[in-house]
């Protein structure tokens, strides 16, 4: 697979819905912030699915896992990068997610370069998972 990093993926028409095709939205809907008990996981789903507006499959789930940073969402496709980010909070994180979902769908393996991150987004990443496609003996990024 001959991808480089900041080199976008190709694109048949170029279509929102067909570029993002594939890539799929987790919201935790359990998050709860520290300070209170009243869920924040449905409100950002919420938002999240306004903001994306069919661009993408958000789903929600009952956690993924990252309690200390309620608002947590992960965003993946096939032979993607997946990435989960914390500490978002209903609209402006939901805006954040669709526009780095955009990103996201044109970025070769879905490494969407630091620039093109809202603040939030970048402040708010836990993990970049890469994917199972690409696996190098030394680690080494793609090239």
């Amino acid at each position: 697979m001959d991808h480089l990093v900041d080199e976008p993926a190709p694109s048949t028409t170029g279509s929102s819905n067909e570029v993002n095709a594939g890539v799929v939205v987790s919201v935790c809907t359990t998050c709860k912030p520290a300070e209170g008990d009243a869920a924040i996981g449905q409100t950002l789903l919420d938002a999240t699915r306004t903001a994306i507006d069919g661009a993408a499959t958000v789903r929600a789930v009952q956690c993924l896992g990252v309690c200390k940073r309620p608002g947590t969402v992960a965003v993946t496709a096939p032979d993607r990068y997946t990435f989960i980010f914390g500490d978002l909070q209903g609209e402006t994180g939901a805006a954040a997610v669709a526009a780095f979902v955009t990103s996201y769908a044109r970025a070769n393996l879905g490494l969407v370069p630091w620039r093109e991150r809202a603040q939030v987004i970048r402040k708010g990443l836990v993990a970049r998972i890469p994917p199972a496609i690409w696996s190098p003996e030394d680690g080494s990024p793609p090239k």
